[in-house]
């Protein structure tokens, strides 16, 4: 493979990473994947001496990086909500999130009304969580659903979520259902997996 074939695909790498961002429900992986495609790209650009090209690649990370390090500065404010299993809205949100919760949680059309604690987690105005489950004795609360929708799905909800749970009376989750996404999201926030069931103890 000689160098101007490496230098064309690395054009067309720079180009899909650029598109594929697009795609992006997050705001920060849609930023950070954005400028590698626009870094490659204007490197391309400038090697082809396509200069016009390279200054609106150059535009593009100067634009993500300001506004990755705005997101990255905003401290997100959250606020725990706990609510009944039978309110409205939370019927609602299950009913509008429902084929994104199934695919993490194959119990999902049963868990609402299996459920017996509750809580909606929210940043400003916006629904970014909930968490639904059974408290099978004193402080201990068994996961049914732990969900946080596209835009939030970076860990800072569930820590959010984790932080405020002591306040109300638990000290202990259990996750004991079969989900390779929802464990590998354990694993990241602190969850010991013994004999296939998922702990965490929380500071209290």
């Amino acid at each position: 493979m000689n160098t101007s074939t490496i230098i064309e695909i690395a054009g067309y790498v720079g180009s899909t990473l650029v598109v594929v961002s697009m795609l992006m429900s997050s705001v920060v992986k849609l930023r950070v994947i954005n400028t590698i495609g626009s870094v490659i790209s204007a490197t391309y650009a400038l090697i082809i001496h396509s200069y016009p090209l390279a200054l609106m690649n150059i535009c593009l990370i100067i634009i993500n990086v300001y506004n990755l390090m705005k997101l990255l500065k905003t401290k997100q404010q959250y606020d725990l909500i706990s609510v009944s299993t039978d309110d409205g809205f939370l019927a609602w949100f299950m009913a509008h999130y429902q084929q994104d919760i199934r695919n993490f949680f194959q119990n999902a059309e049963t868990a609402l009304s299996e459920a017996d604690t509750a809580y909606l987690v929210c940043c400003d105005t916006a629904l970014a969580g909930l968490l639904l489950g059974n408290v099978t004795e004193k402080g201990v609360l068994e996961i049914s659903v732990d969900y946080s929708t596209p835009t939030y799905r970076d860990c800072s909800v569930g820590k959010y979520l984790y932080s405020r749970l002591p306040e109300q009376g638990i000290s202990k989750l259990v996750y004991s259902g079969k989900s390779e996404k929802h464990e590998e999201y354990l694993r990241k926030m602190g969850f010991a997996e013994k004999n296939g069931v998922y702990e965490k103890f929380l500071a209290q």
